[in-house]
């Protein structure tokens, strides 16, 4: 909670002070040089030739002055060696705090001209103190200042990186970045390397914007509080002037300062019986505002007191150096050269953030736009009922499009989950289509449990039922297509007719969904308007690449960052699918004993490219007899594509990066797995990603704020990360995780942020089952078991499961736990209300 506090905080202060803060820092840049290229503009006003005879004692400069000028001499500032021209400030007139300042010749009291400049500068100056606007402005900089502050403190918590104890992860900037991802590196490194300066800035400059921190700075700093100056603002005292014996107050400056003095500066006081102040310097002195003090009769010369910036404190050096500090001049030419660099660096905080923060609302209503699109189309009573089963949305996206050409074709439908299907509707229909997929390894979907067991357990009479079946499923599991082949029986056993024979398709094969579409065309008589495609991928940029679990006993785990290259967004819970490549010596070694040089041009789908670029995308077979005798663009035409790889989305759209969790799959000869090969170890970072968005509905946040108990091991964590990171976007903390891995010292997935959110109290409860870590193996069902009046409390208070991680072991191990604690009926019950939801593989 402090830290989204914080982050609010954070972004309103800076898209409002910001334009402030970046007016202040460059004017604050223009000024630290002022003196340089004032004398730069103004060589024969601001220097002089220097003579051996040295500058004139301060009693014949201020009386050659006065006599030229007419006017009453009030300060004096002198360089004794530096060849820089005197300047000299007269008595102000009556209600005015300082009078009009005068170059002068130190060695002849000459008056030197006027410096071309000086205007701009004071104005430039009036900017960074009070914006030009007095009192006000005054008040406003001094606010603005003490968000600098915060700016500073609150940016090193908010960017606290979980390797803080590595230099790279604070101080380097990545250039190949882009858009959003680099503007938040440059808002945030940048801001690491400004940092300390800032605060420096803003500490010290604030001793100007407030009495109360000017005098808590002196109480601090000061060896003599009590008799330290405090700033005036008041009104001029008003009174006759003094007399001033300027020799008797030089002899007492040089007996006080010695040979080594270097430069002076005489103020006198505005009223007789009050001190004169001369503040010196020593060519000695380490920097240009290490000033000594003296404080003396101006009538008399005798001094009334003496401090020597040798001799106080460090603390008390500080205080008089608060002006050194503020500027940078403390630590010499690249102290004012940092400090200078810094100011004018303040603009790109403004208009990063400001980039961050448009950014952040732009994707902020894409989500909006993208959830109000999610809608259902009217349900009217059609001749043709459409049920489909959906665990993650391509069935339910298939079903529409099957709708959709039947009603170009003059049908009616009716479209329905399978769930809403009852013996009822299905005694009712004439003619049927089915499009479902199949859960994990043969299972139903979780939304159609309900129907399997309420209707597949019935022997109903479907004489009159003409249907066809379209199942989805992965080859990869041993019972392919499992549900759907059983849906199938069942509605032959008890009489239906099959219209054509049962559509079976591979990862989204496109070929069998062509077929499908054919074979309706053939029913309706009209051939399809659109034959649908092969889901199309979009070119992303694989930006980062970090192991996650270094040293970790089992296999390398790393988080996948990912930039889109346009417009983006995904709902929490959802899915990506990615067009893995075959890595270059996996292609060299396939063609090795062919006789095929890989840099022969074929054509692929319509592109001429090199043989070994189209070998990338295909399946390579280990058995390449068949292949021998032919020539480049017969082979990859025997060669069937690449089949996709699906990935748990692990970040949220307002990150500005999709982010995947993946764990690299080893074979036994060592090599790896094509999908996990391909985006944690062969594909370079900055290169491209083939991949597509793909919702998953039955696995999204639930409309209303309820609790959620989310269970999930190993790479898993994935999924219920993006649900949490949108449900704390939200403002919800009713969070309950329970998470399983190996060991905890290599194997805490996201150990820093998911402890960070259990110590602010966006996740209200967080229990781990680290199974390595002891003789006797502990699971994150052994955790749930552990925790089984808890979780009665939880489900009593409506809360919704979310399982996502590995179907053999951890899923099926929830499940049963969960049947054996709730019993199958309330384990149904919570399945068909949406309670219980899994992305599980």
């Amino acid at each position: 909670m402090l830290k989204k506090t914080l982050f609010q905080l954070h972004w309103f202060f800076g898209i409002s002070a910001g334009l402030i803060l970046a007016l202040m820092g460059i004017t604050g840049a223009t000024v630290s040089f002022q003196d340089e290229i004032l004398r730069a503009l103004n060589p024969s006003v601001l220097q002089v030739e220097k003579q051996v005879a040295g500058v004139l004692p301060p009693a014949e400069l201020v009386e050659r002055v006065e006599a030229a000028s007419g006017k009453k001499v009030s300060m004096l500032w002198v360089e004794t060696d530096s060849g820089n021209a005197a300047r000299v400030f007269f008595t102000p007139p009556p209600g005015e705090r300082r009078g009009e300042m005068r170059y002068f010749d130190p060695y002849t009291a000459e008056f030197m001209g006027d410096a071309t400049g000086q205007g701009f500068f004071g104005f430039v100056l009036q900017l960074h103190r009070f914006l030009a606007i007095g009192d006000t402005g005054r008040q406003i900089t001094g606010a603005c200042t003490l968000i600098l502050v915060f700016f500073c403190l609150s940016g090193l918590y908010l960017r606290w990186p979980r390797q803080w104890n590595k230099w790279r992860a604070w101080l380097t900037l990545d250039w190949k970045k882009k858009g959003r991802s680099f503007n938040w590196d440059l808002h945030s490194v940048a801001g690491t390397w400004c940092m300390l300066f800032y605060l420096l800035a803003a500490l010290t400059g604030l001793t100007w914007s407030y009495e109360w921190f000017n005098k808590g700075v002196t109480q601090l700093l000061s060896d003599a509080p009590q008799n330290e100056r405090v700033r005036n603002r008041g009104p001029a005292p008003s009174g006759p002037a003094p007399t001033a014996d300027y020799a008797a107050m030089w002899s007492s400056i040089y007996s006080a300062a010695g040979p080594q003095l270097s430069a002076y500066n005489i103020r006198m006081p505005p009223v007789a019986g009050q001190p004169a102040t001369v503040f010196y310097l020593l060519n000695t002195s380490p920097h240009d505002r290490a000033l000594n003090q003296i404080s003396l009769d101006p009538a008399t010369g005798i001094v009334k007191r003496h401090d020597r910036y040798s001799d106080k404190s460090l603390k008390a050096q500080l205080l008089t150096s608060i002006y050194a500090l503020h500027t940078g001049s403390y630590f010499g030419i690249v102290g004012r050269i940092i400090l200078t660099i810094t100011a004018l660096s303040m603009p790109l905080f403004f208009v990063t953030g400001w980039l961050l923060y448009l950014d952040r609302r732009r994707k902020k209503r894409q989500i909006k736009d993208a959830r109000q699109g999610l809608v259902q189309p009217s349900d009217d009573a059609p001749a043709w009922l459409i049920g489909f089963a959906s665990q993650s949305g391509f069935a339910e996206q298939l079903a529409w499009q099957t709708a959709g050409q039947l009603q170009a074709a003059g049908l009616p439908v009716k479209v329905a989950p399978l769930a809403n299907v009852s013996e009822q509707d299905l005694l009712d229909s004439s003619k049927a289509l089915f499009v479902v997929s199949t859960f994990g390894d043969g299972e139903a979907p979780d939304s159609a449990r309900g129907f399997e067991r309420k209707v597949l357990g019935r022997a109903s009479s479907l004489h009159s039922l003409n249907y066809a079946v379209l199942g989805l499923g992965d080859r990869q599991y041993q019972h392919f297509c499992g549900f759907a082949r059983r849906l199938h029986n069942w509605l032959g056993e008890h009489g239906g007719k099959t219209l054509f024979a049962p559509v079976e398709v591979d990862s989204g094969d496109p070929y069998a969904l062509r077929h499908w579409q054919q074979q309706l065309g053939l029913l309706t008589g009209q051939a399809p308007v659109d034959t649908w495609q092969a889901p199309s991928y979009d070119n992303w940029t694989l930006t980062r690449r970090k192991l996650m679990n270094p040293d970790s006993s089992g296999a390398p785990v790393y988080l996948i960052g990912l930039s889109a290259p346009n417009t983006s967004s995904w709902l929490a819970g959802d899915l990506v699918e990615v067009m893995p490549r075959n890595c270059p010596w996996a292609i060299e070694h396939f063609l090795d004993g062919l006789g095929i040089d890989g840099r022969a041009m074929v054509e692929l789908d319509g592109l001429a490219q090199p043989l070994d670029q189209a070998l990338a995308t295909r399946q390579l077979p280990e058995n390449r007899t068949h292949l021998v005798g032919l020539h480049a663009q017969a082979l990859v035409q025997a060669l069937v594509p690449l089949a996709m790889r699906e990935y748990s989305i692990a970040s949220i759209a307002a990150d500005g990066i999709l982010e995947l969790i993946v764990r690299q799959e080893l074979h036994p000869d060592g090599s790896l797995g094509i999908g996990s090969g391909w985006l944690t170890e062969h594909a370079p970072v900055g290169g491209s990603i083939s991949l597509r968005v793909r919702r998953n509905s039955s696995f999204h946040l639930p409309v209303e704020p309820v609790p959620m108990i989310l269970l999930g091991n190993g790479t898993g964590l994935a999924g219920l990360r993006s649900l949490l990171k949108a449900r704390i976007a939200d403002g919800q903390q009713r969070h309950w995780l329970l998470f399983g891995e190996r060991n905890r010292e290599h194997d805490f997935l996201c150990r820093d942020e998911l402890e960070g959110w259990l110590i602010e109290g966006d996740l209200e409860r967080l229990d781990l089952a680290f199974s390595r870590d002891q003789e006797e193996k502990v699971y994150v069902q052994d955790r749930l078991r552990e925790s089984a009046d808890l979780l009665l409390k939880w489900l009593d208070d409506g809360a919704v499961i979310y399982i996502c991680g590995s179907l053999q072991g951890m899923a099926s191990g929830v499940d049963h736990v969960l049947n054996e604690l709730l019993g199958i009926e309330a384990v149904d019950r919570l399945i068909e209300q949406g309670r219980y939801r899994r992305d599980v593989y």
